[in-house]
């Protein structure tokens, strides 16, 4: 059974920064894509930065060039460094991540983190 569980949600001021963690546990193989989602109150959850198991990446054009995903495939976690922080940020955050179980036979699965809340305000 794998588990993400997310940390680093907290308060901050607007140009304030923050890390979050979504580490991985259970019986895991290797990440394959990677992702990062947030929901804001009243609104649809939506992407905000991506990253393929070759380490390409993508992110919402709202957080490009403030925000970082990373991952640390020694320690099965995932990382998202959103510097420059705004108000219109504040959202719950979500890991999102394929993960490969076993590869004979072959089998990935897509998991999610708990949530966890940032809040960005003076």
């Amino acid at each position: 059974q794998v588990q993400l569980v997310e940390s680093g949600g907290g308060s901050v001021q607007p140009g304030g920064s923050l890390r979050l963690s979504c580490a991985a546990s259970g019986s895991i193989f290797r990440f394959n894509a990677i992702a990062w989602y947030r929901q804001a109150p009243g609104q649809e959850r939506e992407l905000v930065a991506h990253s393929t198991s070759g380490g390409s990446t993508n992110y919402a054009d709202s957080v490009k060039g403030r925000f970082t995903i990373s991952r640390d495939n020694a320690k099965n976690t995932v990382y998202l460094q959103m510097n420059s922080l705004k108000p219109e940020d504040t959202a719950v955050y979500y890991c999102n991540a394929d993960i490969v179980t076993r590869i004979v036979p072959y089998n990935a699965a897509a998991y999610w983190g708990q949530g966890t809340q940032v809040t960005v305000s003076s």
